[in-house]
């Protein structure tokens, strides 16, 4: 059992090191490079005004106060654009990159089989059919909002509610590994129930994935680049052990 969950978060780490690789790049280079421009914008408009609001508050002089006044100021609007930088940045990033992630599936797939040209239809794999992924997402909520409400619900009972920590931990990696495994899955035209009875079978593996991508949004940095990194090990871990060929 805990092999299987070791070895499902190890997926995290593979998939770091294939959006590095060449021809997957830029399928999270560009929404990163976007992102950066956004928040460059926004903290240099930011210095900006919060520069005239202390003009304004502290206006020019020598006393020691208003200079002291003025660095712890600057300190706390430093502190603060780091706390949205770190929190808000991959907010952004999902955000933009949602659209590119079942096309990032494919070509993670495309990589790891070794084809170099894309099959016919496969275009339409990179943006799969409207309504089903829109069912598929409020399916996606509905179980969410089901079973994220019976544990928090678990959570005031007495005696169950010191377990309550852990079972939020196994329920937001099960929910993480649900939503990344689904992009690679739904390139294969598996909705979202078909996509749940398929990592119930192998339901350790799956968990450790969601637990290693659920760990790695705690790392700053890396949580920037987290995002694509789990669907490209979502996908080899989709490759490795359920696709066709690949093992049950």
């Amino acid at each position: 059992m805990f092999q299987d969950i070791i070895a499902g978060s190890r997926y995290v780490m593979r998939g770091i090191r294939l959006i590095l690789s060449p021809g997957l790049k830029q399928f999270f280079a560009i929404p990163l490079l976007i992102n950066i421009v956004i928040f460059s914008v926004l903290i240099w408009l930011g210095i900006g005004q919060f520069g005239k609001l202390m003009e304004w508050l502290l206006p020019g002089g020598s006393e020691w106060w208003a200079r002291l006044s003025l660095v712890v100021l600057w300190l706390l609007f430093a502190i603060a654009a780091l706390v949205i930088l770190f929190f808000g940045f991959t907010v952004v990033a999902n955000l933009l990159g949602a659209p590119f992630n079942g096309l990032l599936a494919e070509k993670v797939e495309a990589h790891l089989r070794g084809k170099t040209q894309q099959e016919p239809g496969s275009l339409r794999t990179a943006f799969p059919n409207i309504s089903q992924s829109l069912m598929n997402e409020v399916r996606k909520i509905a179980y969410y909002l089901l079973f994220g409400g019976l544990v928090l619900l678990l959570s005031f009972i007495p005696g169950i509610n010191v377990v309550s920590p852990v079972l939020w931990v196994v329920f937001g990696a099960w929910m993480l590994s649900l939503e990344y495994m689904g992009y690679p899955m739904e390139n294969h035209n598996m909705n979202f129930k078909r996509v749940r009875e398929r990592l119930a079978e192998k339901r350790m593996i799956s968990l450790g994935f969601g637990l290693g991508v659920l760990l790695a949004t705690m790392i700053p940095l890396v949580n920037f680049i987290i995002m694509p990194a789990a669907v490209a090990g979502a996908t080899a871990l989709w490759v490795d052990h359920w696709s066709v060929g690949q093992g049950s």
